[in-house]
C-alpha cells in the first residue's frame, strides 16, 4: 500500500512538473473558464477574429490547432467521405419513435468522433466537415409542403420537432452520459428564427407584420426547449430579415430573446454568407460595407462567422464600429467551446477518442438505419393487395419507374458516402431473385439517360463507387410501357420526386419545381398518366411515393390498390422497403405532416402567418391528416382515462388492443384544443406513445402530460403560460377528429 501511495505521489508531482513548463491555457487541470482567461490576453485583435470565422486557421506560436466549425450530420455524417446514411429527418419523424432517433445519433456521432481521431492521428489537418462542430438538427417549422429544406426538419408540429430535436441533440453531444468532462461533439439548432422557404428569396426576404402569437407559440418552442432542456452549444441565425433587421443582426432575436430570457450561454454562428447579405446590392442592404456589417452582427451576438467578412472587424475597431472589449465577449464563447471540446488537449484525457474506426459503417449501424428505414414508412392506402403474396399460383410482378434503380435518391440532401446502397429494385430481388424492371419516365419526363455500369472502385476512404456513363437517351411512349408490361399482373411502381429538385437552393427549373423549391405540390403529371393507363389496362398498382415533402395524391387514390410513402429512406431503404411490401415488417408510421389534396388549398408559400396552416389550423379537409398511418393489422382504443396529479400533471391512460390477426405497432397521440380560443390551433400535439401488441394482445397505454405542456398564448401578457381553465385532451391514432375521443379537463 505504501508503495502504490509513493508511486501516486510521484506521478502528480511529475504531472504538476509538466504543467509548471506550460501557459496557464494548456493546462487541462485548470477550470474551463481560467483557461480561457489566460488565452484570451495572449491574442491580437487580428488572432482573435480569424479564430471568429468557419475555418479557423491554426496559430503555431500559441500552439492553437485549426478548426472548422462547419460540419454536416443531418442524418448521418455528410460530405466527409464513408459513412452510415439513414433516412431523412422528415422520415424519421414518421416513426414516432424518439429511442431509435436518440441511438441513431449516438451511432453519428460515433462516427464523426472516430473520423476525427483517426485524421488527427494520421497527421492530416482539420478542413471542414472534419471537426467537431455540426450543424444539425433543423428545427424550422416545416409549415408548406413546397419548401424544398422541409426534408431537413421533424415536420410541422413544434411539439415534436422540440422533442426528436431534443433527443438528436443528446446523441450528436453526448450529454446522455453522465459525469463527462468533455462535449462528444456540439449540436446546433438551426434557423433561428422563422425561416421556411422560399429558398429564392431567403438573402432579401423580410418577414413583417407576423402575429406574436404565431412567432411564439409556433416558430419558437423548439428552439427555447433545446436551449433550456438540451443545453444545445450552437444556434445558428437564419438568412432572412425578421420585423427589418437580418436575423444575424437581430438585436431582438439574439439578444433579447435567445441569452436575456432563455439564458443561452453557446455559440452563435451564421448561415453561411449571412452577414455578406447585410451590405451587397440587391440583399437586405443594412449596412454600409463588410466593416459594419460585421460590427453589426457581433454587437448582436454572432460570434462565428461562416464566410470571410468578419476579416474586417479590425478595420471595424480602427474605425469605431466596435471596439476589441466587444470582440472579446465573442471570442470568450468560442474559445470556451474549443476547450469544452477537448480541442486543446492530449487524446488521453477525452475519453471520445476511444472510439474505434470499426464503428464507421458497421453492421450495426446498418442495421439500425434499416430498422428506421421500416419504421418510417407510411402506408396511405391498401385495398388488401399488400403484402404482397407472390406464392399466388401465375402473379406476375415488374417494377417500374423513375426511383426504382436509383441510389443517389435514397441519400437525401447533406450525405455520407455509404459502403453500398439498397436501391428499391435490388432490396425486391434479394427477396424475390430476378424481377423485371422498366424505368418508363425519369421525374418529369418520359425521356430517360440510358446509363451503362462499368466496374465497380474503391475509394480512400473504404467506399465503393459504380463508374456510371450515360449511352444515351431513350423516350418512352405510353403504349411502349404498357407493351412492356403486358405480361405482369402487378405493377411495383417507385416514384415520386426527387432530392436533386427539392434541396437548398437547386439550379433547375423543370415543371412543378424552382431553385430548390416546389411550384406544385401535385405528382408530376408524366408519372400520373402512366399509372392512369396501366390501371385502365387493369394491372394492380403499389405505387411508392419517394420524396421529402407532402405530395398530392388524390388521382393516385383512384388509379392504385396500395400507396407507400417511403420519403428518402436511407442506404438500407431497399431492404426497408421490401421488408414492408411483403410482410417481414408491419408499417407503423404516422405523417409527420399533412398531405393536402391539391395546390388550392394552400396558401400563398411567402405567407408566414400561420392562419390555414398545417393542422393546427387548416380549416379544411386534407388527403391525409397529420398523424395518419395504416397497418397490416388492426387496432382500438378504449377506455380513456384521465388522472390529475397533485403537482398539476395530467397522466392519459387508454387501453390499446391489437384486434387483428398479425404482429403490430400502434401509436397513440395526444392533442390538445382550448375551448372558445378564438384564433388558436384547433388542436396541438402534446404527448404519444409507440405500443407493439401480438394479435390479441392489449395494453394500458401511459402518457404524461406535465403541468408545462398546457403553456398556452397569452394575449394579455403577450406571452406563453400555463393558463388556468378548461382544456380538452384529445386521444387517439390521428390528428383527425374522428380518430380522437375528447375528454375535458380543468387546469
Amino acid at each position: 500500500m505504501k508503495k502504490t501511495l509513493l508511486f501516486t505521489l510521484l506521478a502528480v508531482a511529475s504531472v504538476t512538473a509538466s504543467w509548471a513548463q506550460k501557459m496557464p491555457y494548456q493546462d487541462p487541470t485548470l477550470p474551463v473558464d481560467q483557461r480561457v482567461d489566460d488565452l484570451m490576453q495572449r491574442l491580437t485583435l487580428e488572432e482573435k477574429t480569424k479564430l471568429m470565422m468557419n475555418s479557423s486557421p491554426a496559430i503555431p506560436r500559441l500552439g492553437i490547432p485549426q478548426f472548422d466549425w462547419w460540419s454536416e450530420a443531418l442524418h448521418g455524417v455528410g460530405r466527409n467521405g464513408l459513412a452510415t446514411v439513414f433516412p431523412s429527418c422528415i422520415g424519421m419523424a414518421c416513426s414516432f419513435d424518439d429511442d431509435l432517433i436518440e441511438r441513431i445519433y449516438v451511432a453519428v456521432s460515433d462516427e464523426a468522433r472516430a473520423k476525427n481521431t483517426q485524421q488527427r492521428r494520421e497527421g492530416k489537418p482539420i478542413a471542414r466537415y472534419q471537426a467537431l462542430s455540426f450543424w444539425t438538427p433543423n428545427i424550422n417549422i416545416f409549415r408548406d409542403p413546397r419548401w424544398g429544406r422541409g426534408q431537413e426538419t421533424y415536420g410541422e408540429d413544434p411539439f415534436m420537432n422540440a422533442r426528436m430535436g431534443l433527443r438528436v441533440v443528446r446523441g450528436l453531444q453526448g450529454t446522455q452520459i453522465a459525469n463527462s468532462k468533455y462535449f462528444k461533439l456540439h449540436a446546433c439548432a438551426k434557423h433561428f428564427a422563422v425561416h421556411s422557404g422560399p429558398e429564392k428569396t431567403r438573402h432579401f426576404f423580410n418577414i413583417e407584420d407576423l402575429p406574436a402569437r404565431d412567432l411564439w407559440e409556433t416558430y419558437l418552442p423548439a428552439f427555447k426547449t433545446l436551449v433550456q432542456e438540451g443545453n444545445v452549444q450552437q444556434v445558428m441565425c437564419a438568412y432572412q430579415r425578421f420585423e427589418g433587421d437580418p436575423c444575424c443582426g437581430s438585436n431582438r432575436l439574439l439578444q433579447q430573446i435567445l441569452r436575456d430570457e432563455w439564458g443561452f450561454k453557446g455559440l452563435v454562428v451564421s448561415d453561411c454568407g449571412a452577414i455578406d447579405d447585410f451590405y451587397k446590392p440587391m440583399r437586405h442592404e443594412v449596412s454600409a460595407d463588410s466593416a459594419a456589417a460585421s460590427a453589426k452582427a457581433v454587437l448582436s451576438g454572432t460570434d462565428v462567422e461562416c464566410g470571410r467578412s468578419y476579416r474586417s472587424l479590425p478595420q471595424a475597431v480602427r474605425r469605431g464600429d466596435i471596439s476589441e472589449e466587444q470582440i472579446n465577449v465573442s471570442v470568450r464563447r468560442l474559445l470556451k467551446g474549443r476547450f469544452e471540446l477537448g480541442n486543446f488537449d492530449a487524446d488521453s484525457l477525452v475519453e471520445w477518442t476511444n472510439i474505434p474506426t470499426s464503428v464507421i459503417s458497421s453492421k450495426e449501424h446498418r442495421d439500425l438505419a434499416r430498422q428506421m428505414g421500416r419504421e418510417q414508412m407510411v402506408l396511405l392506402k391498401n385495398n388488401g393487395i399488400l403484402p404482397l403474396q407472390l406464392e399466388r399460383a401465375g402473379e406476375r410482378l415488374l417494377v417500374m419507374g423513375p426511383n426504382a434503380a436509383d441510389s443517389t435518391m435514397l441519400w437525401g440532401i447533406y450525405f455520407g458516402t455509404p459502403a453500398h446502397t439498397v436501391t428499391p429494385l435490388e432490396g425486391i430481388e434479394a427477396r424475390l431473385g430476378h424481377v423485371p424492371f422498366v424505368q418508363a419516365c425519369d421525374i418529369t419526363s418520359m425521356t430517360v439517360e440510358q446509363k451503362a455500369i462499368g466496374k465497380s472502385t474503391e475509394t480512400a476512404d473504404g467506399s465503393t463507387t459504380l463508374q456510371m456513363k450515360t449511352t444515351g437517351t431513350k423516350t418512352y411512349t405510353i403504349a411502349e410501357i404498357l407493351q412492356s408490361a403486358r405480361e405482369a399482373e402487378t405493377i411495383i411502381f417507385v416514384g415520386g420526386i426527387s432530392p436533386n429538385l427539392e434541396k437548398e437552393q437547386a439550379k433547375v427549373s423543370v415543371p412543378g419545381f424552382d431553385g430548390g423549391d416546389r411550384t406544385s405540390i401535385e405528382l408530376p403529371q408524366v408519372q400520373r398518366d402512366i399509372l392512369r393507363a396501366l390501371h385502365e389496362a387493369g394491372k394492380k398498382i403499389v405505387f411508392v411515393n419517394c420524396s421529402g415533402s407532402a405530395v398530392a395524391l388524390a388521382p393516385e387514390m383512384e388509379t392504385c390498390d396500395a400507396i407507400v410513402q417511403a420519403w428518402y429512406a436511407g442506404e438500407q431503404g431497399g431492404h426497408a422497403l421490401a421488408d414492408v411490401l411483403f410482410g417481414d415488417y408491419n408499417p407503423s408510421g404516422k405523417l409527420a405532416v399533412t398531405f393536402y389534396k391539391d395546390d388550392s388549398q394552400l396558401p400563398p408559400f411567402d405567407e408566414y402567418k400561420m392562419a390555414n396552416r398545417t393542422y393546427r389550423f387548416f380549416q379544411g379537409e386534407p388527403l391525409f391528416p397529420f398523424g395518419f398511418g395504416l397497418s397490416y393489422t388492426t387496432f382500438n382504443v378504449t377506455n380513456e382515462k384521465l388522472n390529475v396529479k397533485s403537482d398539476g400533471s395530467v397522466e392519459v391512460t387508454a387501453i390499446v388492443k391489437n384486434t387483428g390477426k398479425r404482429e403490430g405497432t400502434e401509436i397513440v397521440q395526444v392533442y390538445l384544443r382550448r375551448p372558445g380560443d378564438v384564433g388558436g390551433p384547433l388542436k396541438t400535439l402534446r404527448g404519444y406513445a409507440r405500443v407493439n401488441l401480438q394479435p390479441g394482445e392489449q395494453q394500458t397505454v401511459t402518457i404524461d402530460l406535465p403541468r408545462e405542456r398546457f403553456e398556452w398564448w397569452d394575449a394579455q401578457s403577450n406571452t406563453m403560460r400555463v393558463l388556468p381553465g378548461k382544456y380538452e385532451v384529445l386521444v387517439g391514432t390521428s390528428s383527425a377528429d374522428k380518430d380522437l375521443k375528447a375528454l375535458t379537463v380543468n387546469i
